[in-house]
């Protein structure tokens, strides 16, 4: 690294970005590998015997929290719970379940390692496993039942979670189809997903370049239900990586209609992922024709052009616009990492680094953690 971009990368809004844009880009490259450490670290800890028809709750904070409700979509008898819920009412969700899995990126976040610690106390009956991108993170010294470490390279050093997130939901994914038995198909989805996005991956790029450049004021991003980790997950990227320069709001198409269309203006771009299932689709496709008669919103579809029946004024290419809905989020969202990432730079932020007043940064910090009891103690003196 020459001395420019040392200086640059630790000087926040007018640095030259180092990390982001590499690894969104060396998503479609990782995720067969992914597939294949989780594939060896489950043959080595009898995962699927563990797993099989076990109710499961997945767990995260942040990007993380969305990847475990992306995942739970694809698993029966799975639920996800942010971590940042889970410490403080555990007891109300770890009712019926047989194991946690924690995702994270570090596993550095206060609340990573509390909630391990907080259900061995409440519920030393419940296995405990994580899936982590730094092996040295606070979570993965936890008292676990098993550890699964992907490729080092799916720690982002960028502040937002790209390779993460999308590596993250993979593994959680093959994990899923162990347990369901449809292994198979899931690894198909992955190597038929990277090879498309490889190839798409120029286009995909032109597109959010030009989309971003549209933006005016504010976003609205749509999806499905199966799909809300990549509705939640697409919003929050152009919210970090824009310092919250644009309002945004995350609905379901349905959703849409009952009230927060009135954040809807003419110049509002909106950001539709198109269902892959034919009656979700019908619904969706209503929506839009709506929003285009009331001459509101500038309207991005992610989807392919025999599907999207001109409904859009842009398209950004979908890569698995076949694949079951709960399958498809690691791979649909590049596009949205894609126009955060081009949207910061036309702002004159640094993708790597899009809050350098510290507001947010690359691990969550001043959590304080209670023990349990804690407050009942208090309030008895």
């Amino acid at each position: 690294m020459s001395q420019h971009q040392r200086m640059s990368a630790g000087t926040g809004v007018h640095a030259e970005p180092l990390y982001t844009l590499p690894e969104i880009l060396q998503q479609p490259l990782l995720w067969p590998v992914t597939l294949e450490t989780v594939g060896a670290a489950s043959q080595r800890m009898r995962l699927d015997e563990k797993l099989k028809g076990a109710r499961v709750l997945l767990t995260g904070a942040g990007t993380s929290a969305y990847a475990a409700s992306a995942v739970a979509s694809a698993w029966t008898q799975a639920s996800a719970v942010p971590t940042t819920d889970l410490l403080v009412d555990a007891e109300r969700y770890l009712t019926g379940i047989d194991a946690v899995i924690s995702l994270a990126r570090s596993g550095n976040s206060p609340e990573s390692a509390a909630v391990v610690e907080h259900v061995r106390a409440l519920r030393p009956d419940i296995q405990q496993f994580a899936i982590v991108c730094d092996e040295d993170g606070a979570l993965s010294r936890s008292s676990l039942d098993g550890l699964i470490v992907l490729d080092p390279r799916t720690n982002d050093q960028s502040l937002v979670m790209t390779s993460a997130f999308s590596n993250l939901v993979v593994a959680g994914m093959v994990l899923a189809g162990l347990a369901l038995g449809q292994e198979e198909n899931v690894a198909a989805v992955v190597h038929e997903s990277s090879a498309r996005t490889a190839t798409l991956l120029p286009e995909i790029d032109d597109a959010c370049r030009r989309a971003a450049a549209r933006i005016r004021d504010r976003i609205v991003v749509l999806s499905s239900s199966p799909l809300l980790g990549w509705q939640r997950e697409a919003g929050l990227k152009t919210l970090e990586m824009t310092a919250g320069r644009f309002p945004l709001v995350s609905e379901t198409y349905l959703g849409l209609r009952h009230g927060p269309m009135s954040f809807v203006t003419p110049e509002t771009l909106v950001l539709c992922l198109l269902s892959s299932d034919q009656v979700r689709r019908s619904y969706e496709a209503d929506l839009i024709r709506e929003l285009r008669a009331k001459r509101i919103g500038y309207l991005v579809g992610i989807a392919e052009p025999e599907t999207s029946e001109d409904l859009f004024d842009q398209l950004i290419p979908a890569v698995a616009p076949n694949t079951d809905d709960a399958l498809r989020t690691p791979f649909e969202i590049l596009g949205p990492q894609l126009l955060g990432y081009y949207l910061s730079l036309r702002i004159g932020l640094n993708p790597d680094n899009p809050s350098p007043d510290g507001v947010i940064n690359r691990v969550v910090s001043g959590v304080r953690i209670y023990p349990q009891g804690a407050l009942e103690t208090q309030e008895d003196k």
